[in-house]
C-alpha cells in the first residue's frame, strides 16, 4: 500500500516537473521587419529564414526539415474575399504534388480566428502531411502558417503547431 502511494506521488511530481520545464522552454519570435509575433513551445524550433527589409518571409524547422517545416506568409486580398476562396487558391497550387490527397478543414480559434487545411502527399517515397493555418487579421489581410513534414512526425507535434498558431498575433500599435 505504501509503495503504491509513493509511486503515485512520485509520478505526479515528475509530471509536474516535466510540465513546468516544457513551459519554461518556450521562446517568443519578434522581428523589426515583420508586424507579428508568436511563441515557439520548444527550443527545438530553429529559424532557417530570417525576415529582412526586402522579404518578410519567416521559416523555422523542428529539429530537421522533414520533422516539421514552418513558413509564414502574408496574403493581401480585396475586401470581402471569403476565407474559403483563399483556401481554394492555395489548394490549386498543391493539387499537382505527387499523391496529393485533400484532408479535412477545421475551424480554428486563437489570437486570430480562421481555418486549418490539412492534406497529404508523397515526397521521395515518404508519406508527407501539410497543415496550413489561415488566420484572418482583418478584412484584407490573412496570414498563412504552413507546416509540412513527414506525416507521422507532423501529427506528433500537432499540439506545438496549434500552440504557435494560437499565439500568433500582431504587434501592438501595428
Amino acid at each position: 500500500m505504501k509503495n503504491s502511494k509513493l509511486c503515485v506521488l512520485l509520478s505526479v511530481a515528475v509530471s509536474l516537473f516535466l510540465a513546468v520545464s516544457t513551459f519554461a522552454q518556450s521562446e517568443s519570435f519578434s522581428d523589426a521587419n515583420v508586424e507579428y509575433t508568436f511563441d515557439l513551445p520548444q527550443a527545438l524550433w530553429k529559424m532557417t529564414v530570417k525576415p529582412s527589409q526586402t522579404s518578410a518571409n519567416v521559416e523555422y524547422v523542428y529539429g530537421e526539415r522533414q520533422s516539421g517545416h514552418l513558413e509564414i506568409r502574408k496574403i493581401t486580398v480585396k475586401s470581402g474575399t471569403l476565407l474559403n476562396e483563399i483556401i481554394r487558391d492555395e489548394e490549386k497550387k498543391l493539387q499537382f504534388l505527387p499523391g496529393y490527397v485533400t484532408g479535412r478543414e477545421e475551424k480554428f480559434k486563437g489570437s486570430f480566428d480562421g481555418k486549418v487545411f490539412n492534406y497529404e502527399f508523397v515526397r521521395a517515397g515518404r508519406n508527407m502531411s501539410g497543415r496550413f493555418y489561415f488566420l484572418k487579421a482583418n478584412d484584407t489581410t490573412f496570414y498563412v502558417l504552413r507546416f509540412v513534414g513527414i506525416g507521422d512526425k507532423l501529427r506528433s507535434i500537432r499540439n506545438q503547431t496549434d500552440s504557435i498558431a494560437r499565439t500568433f498575433d500582431l504587434k501592438k500599435g501595428k
